[in-house]
């Protein structure tokens, strides 16, 4: 029976790379997917990993509606054997329910790959609906870490180096980003909630006037 999946986990917990090899495989058995993605780390219309592998994809925007999309190409003597859709979380609810609807009208499986909380700890919507309404839910085995060696199960956001736990729910940025840019770093909760990055962990080291407490 075709099925929604949700692969789900942390940044840098290797949810790309896997829809990469789920692609990968299903393609060397003759199967055709539709892929889709949104802000890509490596541009529009790209599905990347931070391996270094990627493909294209296509560029679903808030707009975009899922099913029409599938139908018209279906249609129009299109091949579709299966669905791919990475960064779902940025994805609306309705439209994760056009992915719902393709799994049950039009039989194809889709697999669903997103993160399921933003740097402030809350959901984002796409993810708390495939939660809601995905037929199985996987959580990725491969464990992210956080600075101190913990598993990482937070997503935490810096500018300037300074981790900050308010601002808009979608900025484009990458793990470990460097500089004036938006950087993203994966965080045990108790780090998240002390806002103690990496960085600012090595500069507590150092300080003479930081006792390390509770760190």
């Amino acid at each position: 029976m075709p099925e929604l999946v949700f692969f789900s986990g942390t940044m840098d917990c290797g949810k790309s790379t896997l829809a990469l090899q789920i692609e990968h495989n299903r393609s060397a058995r003759g199967l055709e997917g539709m892929i889709f993605t949104r802000n890509d780390r490596a541009g529009e219309g790209v599905l990347s990993s931070r391996l270094g592998l990627e493909t294209k994809a296509v560029e679903a925007t808030d707009d975009f509606d899922f099913y029409a999309y599938l139908v018209a190409h279906l249609s129009g003597g299109g091949r579709a054997d299966y669905v791919l859709v990475d960064e779902a979380q940025f994805f609306t609810p309705d439209q994760i329910d056009q992915l719902a609807r393709i799994v049950d009208d039009l039989r194809l499986d889709v697999f669903a790959f997103g993160i399921t909380t933003d740097f402030r700890t809350k959901l984002f919507p796409g993810s708390r609906r495939l939660v809601e309404m995905a037929d199985r839910v996987e959580v990725l085995q491969v464990e992210a870490l956080c600075w101190c060696g913990a598993r990482a199960t937070h997503n935490g956001r810096t500018v300037d180096g300074v981790m900050v736990v308010e601002g808009e729910q979608v900025v484009v940025g990458d793990v470990n980003g460097q500089g004036g840019e938006v950087g993203y770093e994966v965080l045990c909760r108790r780090h998240h909630i002390r806002r103690m990055t990496a960085a600012t962990a090595r500069a507590a080291a150092i300080s003479p006037d930081v006792l390390p407490i509770g760190q």
